[in-house]
């Protein structure tokens, strides 16, 4: 991804190529950050065409996608199996290129930005200390810092009487923490959270919460996908509507309560199940 002006930026240049990939990024926020007069994600005319089977057949998953999140928001990104959200957010973080349009993230460059993908792999030999400790170099922390905000991490997500195990004894739910853990490792002013409640008990979404909450209170900038409608409703204050590889809507979270008559489950459906000719081109 290249860098202008302060702001890591991707334009797209006709990739029709179906690769993808996750990469593990970043843990603990301990104080404010400085608000940017730049928007932390702007996306304009996002398109992504992949070619699949054995006749290549063209599959568009992003057919013209525009966001805006400012500094200092949490958005939650919605949208039915298939809407194209984790191909966006991978798109943002330069993980596939796009096939047209441009995306500008206002940070220096990715290490400001914590990423959770949605099906993290870790090494599951490496404990949770270890996992963490790989990541800190990785952002080239050193010494007492590095050690600091590994503790920190594993504190924020309740994992410290976990942290000489190795992974592939966690559960489920453990391994969604530790993932959400090295996101934050960084320090990051834009955190990207792509399902980030999956597979957690009702204790471990209570944390993620709470950390998304602190984040938000800081001036950090999060944007995660979620097929929860009710966590979108309570974390976020601005909310995107995906579908069919589009943003059908995006606006405040209490607008969408307020048109689905108090409900914004009932806003969704009714947004997501309008005729196709009305979203698509």
């Amino acid at each position: 991804m290249a860098q202008d002006e302060g702001t890591a930026r991707v334009t797209g240049e006709h990739d029709e190529g179906g690769t993808e990939g996750n990469e593990a990024g970043a843990a603990p926020v301990a104080s404010p950050v400085a608000r940017s007069r730049e928007p932390a994600v702007a996306v304009e005319g996002l398109t992504k065409t992949v070619t699949v089977g054995f006749r290549r057949r063209k599959v568009e998953i992003l057919r013209g996608v525009d966001l805006a999140v400012r500094e200092g928001e949490a958005v939650g990104l919605l949208g039915p199996n298939g809407a194209g959200k984790t191909t966006t957010l991978k798109v943002l973080l330069g993980l596939m290129r796009p096939t047209t349009g441009a995306v500008r993230l206002g940070v220096e460059g990715l290490h400001e930005v914590g990423y959770l993908p949605e099906n993290a792999y870790f090494y599951d030999y490496l404990t949770g200390r270890e996992l963490l400790g790989l990541c800190s170099r990785l952002f080239g922390l050193k010494g007492g810092e590095r050690e600091e905000r590994i503790a920190g991490a594993l504190r924020e997500v309740g994992l410290q009487d976990a942290a000489g195990k190795q992974l592939r004894k966690y559960s489920k739910g453990m391994l969604q923490r530790i993932g959400i853990a090295q996101a934050l490792i960084n320090d990051p002013r834009l955190v990207l959270l792509d399902e980030p409640m999956t597979g957690l008990d009702p204790l471990g979404r209570v944390e993620v919460k709470r950390i998304i909450l602190r984040l938000r209170e800081e001036g950090r900038t999060v944007l995660f996908s979620s097929h929860i409608l009710a966590d979108v409703g309570e974390l976020c204050t601005r909310a995107a509507i995906m579908d069919r590889g589009r943003v059908v809507w995006s606006g405040p979270v209490e607008e969408a309560v307020e048109s689905g008559g108090g409900s914004l489950e009932d806003f969704f459906v009714e947004t997501v199940t309008r005729e196709p000719a009305e979203v698509a081109s």
